[in-house]
């Protein structure tokens, strides 16, 4: 889904829109990565809060609640934490 929901929708959104959705997927794409490097997560961090403002700007203010901030810990979750395998 992180590859093909952006690709799917590219004719269908507007610019913005599928910008904003293609920017989240690939934040969870390269979070979930086997191999995650220390620049990797800095960037992801440094990233997290520009696309959350995208989203901010297409979706209506109801839709944001507690849970939509999160992934802006999970960066620094994965950097303490390291590769884990469930």
């Amino acid at each position: 889904m992180q590859r093909l929901l952006p690709f799917a929708l590219t004719e269908l959104l507007p610019e913005n829109v599928n910008e904003a959705l293609a920017g989240i997927a690939a934040f969870f794409r390269d979070l979930c990565t086997r191999t995650v490097t220390e620049e990797g997560v800095q960037q992801l961090q440094a990233n997290i809060p520009i696309l959350l403002c995208n989203l901010e700007k297409i979706l209506p203010p109801s839709f944001f609640d507690v849970m939509e901030h999160l992934p802006v810990h999970l960066p620094h979750e994965a950097s303490l934490g390291g590769p884990v395998q469930f």
